[in-house]
């Protein structure tokens, strides 16, 4: 089972990752642009076969997405593990910061969240078994790629927060209400997973039980809530801060 990744941004990025089977990479016949030799030049590196063909050819396999030209033919999303996770944070200089997400279901919302995740550094994602998104080629390109280099664990949410909890992580569910703190008032600096619900119906009710405590972003405008992506993209950054911006610099893109 193979599908096609496209835009240069996720196709780099998952040749760069080297996680998945790539069996092929197509390029816009006539197209010099850098997009596409950078992509070439990681291809050839790999030894993957790379192909020039027409611009509707290409937008067939991107099934209409934004593919600026270059597009590739890979193996299924190699998902990861808890266990995973935890060898990580085991091996990290920092403390553990970790995203949960409760049935996310726009594959947008999740790119976004999954960009935003690779840029402040986080740990693992955690994600539910059933009833949400997957990484598909829209997520992958949404998140420029981010999704080929996290580690993204499709597990039972209550039991796998129940097991963060044991490793010592303080679980913070990210929703508005009577019970919940405003984020500057919480210490973010210590080890923490985030949990972001459901763009419509937020946190699950046994999810939402089994956080520490919930936490909510300060908001003065006349609409009363944020996208998904946003908030959580918010939050991340918020623990990014309060920790002294740990590894912050300007990633190479150049090949």
């Amino acid at each position: 089972m193979t599908e096609w990744l496209y835009g240069p941004h996720a196709v780099c990025e998952a040749l760069r990752a080297g996680r998945r089977r790539a069996k092929r990479l197509w390029v816009q016949m006539g197209s010099r642009s850098p997009q596409r030799l950078r992509a070439e030049r990681l291809a050839r590196a790999r030894r993957i076969p790379v192909k020039e063909v027409p611009k509707e050819t290409l937008r067939l396999a991107a099934r209409g997405g934004h593919h600026q030209g270059v597009a590739l033919e890979v193996g299924p999303y190699p998902y990861s593990s808890l266990g995973a996770i935890r060898q990580r944070i085991a091996e990290a200089p920092e403390p553990a910061l970790v995203l949960v997400l409760d049935q996310i279901q726009d594959p947008r919302n999740f790119g976004a969240l999954l960009r935003t995740a690779d840029a402040v550094g986080v740990h693992g994602v955690i994600i539910p078994k059933r009833g949400r998104v997957g990484v598909t080629p829209t997520v992958v390109h949404t998140s420029a790629g981010a999704s080929e280099h996290l580690l993204i664990a499709p597990e039972n949410l209550a039991q796998a927060i129940t097991a963060l909890k044991e490793m010592g992580i303080w679980v913070y569910g990210l929703e508005a209400g009577p019970d919940a703190e405003p984020i500057h008032q919480v210490d973010l600096r210590g080890p923490i997973a985030w949990v972001v619900g459901n763009e419509g119906a937020g946190l699950r009710r046994l999810v939402r039980q089994k956080c520490d405590t919930l936490v909510y972003l300060p908001m003065r405008g006349r609409v009363a809530s944020l996208n998904a992506s946003v908030a959580g993209g918010v939050a991340l950054y918020f623990t990014w801060q309060a920790r002294g911006w740990p590894g912050a610099g300007l990633p190479a893109r150049e090949v």
